[in-house]
């Protein structure tokens, strides 16, 4: 019997873009609508991380407070715009109900299998030659410290995350020294995440982009959806500013904008686009390894060609807006713990941003609402849409063709309770 289907993803950042790679690997017919030509955006602005280290969800216990602690300071790291908006204000909502102790415990689990899935995934689709050559770093990633505070904050995750298996140790600073010979840290120490890697996202991103193009996927930019329509509880036409289709599946993969779209089929859909900003440095930097800049927030990754510092969250709504005073927080946060660096005016002026889909707990959505038989939703991915695009992409594939699920995937259910 012939299974193959015609699907539609909506969406071409990394999560959209990996699972139209695992669906024509099943033999699916495939088309990716995308509103942008797909060269900036959240997928194309972030760190590069794979992160099974990151166990602890963004809705975490405190954050709101910080959050409105921070809200009339918008060169903070997590900034919300007071604003009167009824779908923000509902959100958070939602986000304080998660930020929970227990809620956090329960989904560290969750995070650590879906990131261990997607890192050998990578690797997968690194050895299978599919893109090319790039590159996958395996020196771990390092938290550096400049305060006792922000250590034992890090030790105690340090605590929780061997317990479930995941690799990390502290470092001395004459080790720290050792593992970057060229750079002159104002800290106090570190901590090293062995289980952690790090990639070039724009470089990947125009890899996948090139093999599914050649794979016979149509890669459709520039193309809106303005319109989903349903008989009953199945779609029957995806309807954009340039053409209609009828596919036998669809995949919200929209990141940000999948709530909007998913309001034309009366969906709720609890999200928020969270921005964050990049800033990339050409000159050499001396800087070898990946770091987390703790007090301050900021990712520090050394990419193919460039060293990118990227970091900040803010809720403002859904839109490119670049906060100048935001670009001078990482800026300065990065002078402040590299000695001697100097990031120039025209790095700053260059710098970009990109927004995360962040659901009110922190995890993704990836699954079927209960009203269609032929949608799938995969978004929400918060600060790790990059670590988990593989593994979002594999998880629909394998619901989309009926196969065994490499993961349970309940506590990602689109309509779950918060």
């Amino acid at each position: 019997m012939d299974n193959t289907k015609n699907i539609v993803v909506v969406g071409g950042g990394i999560v959209g873009l990996s699972t139209a790679y695992y669906l024509q690997k099943a033999g699916h017919q495939v088309t990716v609508l995308d509103k942008s030509d797909i060269s900036s955006g959240a997928s194309f602005v972030n760190a590069g991380y794979l992160t099974p280290s990151h166990i602890i969800s963004l809705a975490a216990p405190g954050m709101i407070t910080k959050g409105l602690k921070y809200m009339f300071n918008s060169s903070s790291p997590f900034y919300m715009k007071p604003r009167l908006d009824r779908e923000f204000i509902k959100w958070a909502w939602y986000f304080k109900k998660s930020s929970t102790k227990e809620k956090v415990a329960k989904a560290m689990p969750v995070i650590r299998d879906i990131n261990l899935l997607s890192r050998e995934l990578y690797e997968e689709i690194k050895a299978s030659g599919d893109l090319g050559d790039f590159t996958i770093g395996d020196k771990g990633l390092l938290m550096v410290y400049q305060t006792e505070e922000s250590r034992d904050h890090e030790m105690e995750v340090l605590v929780k995350a061997a317990d479930l298996g995941l690799k990390g140790r502290e470092l001395s600073m004459e080790e720290l020294k050792a593992m970057e010979p060229e750079v002159d840290f104002n800290a106090k120490g570190a901590i090293l995440w062995e289980c952690d890697r790090h990639t070039t996202p724009p470089l990947i991103m125009k890899k996948m982009l090139d093999y599914l193009a050649q794979s016979g996927v149509a890669i459709h930019k520039n193309e809106e959806v303005v319109d989903v329509k349903a008989s009953g509880n199945k779609i029957t036409e995806v309807i954009t500013n340039k053409a209609a289709y009828k596919p036998d599946e669809v995949i919200f993969a929209a990141g940000a904008w999948t709530g909007e779209i998913s309001k034309k089929l009366k969906l709720n859909l609890p999200l928020q686009g969270g921005k964050g900003y990049r800033i990339n440095m050409e000159a050499p930097t001396g800087i070898t390894m990946p770091a987390i800049l703790m007090e301050r927030k900021i990712a520090v990754t050394p990419m193919e060609g460039f060293t990118r510092f990227a970091g900040t969250m803010e809720f403002s709504g859904n839109n490119h807006f670049i906060r100048k005073e935001r670009v001078e927080a990482i800026a300065q946060g990065v002078e402040h713990f590299y000695k001697g660096l100097h990031i120039s005016e025209e790095d700053k002026k260059n710098a970009q941003c990109g927004l995360r889909p962040v659901s009110p707990d922190g995890l993704p959505y990836i699954g079927r609402p209960s009203g269609f038989t032929n949608l799938v939703v995969a978004t929400g991915h918060a600060m790790m849409g990059w670590s988990l695009g593989p593994a979002t992409g594999k998880l629909v594939t394998e619901l989309v063709s009926g196969e065994k699920s490499s993961m349970d995937i309940a506590p990602f259910y689109p309509e779950r309770k918060f």
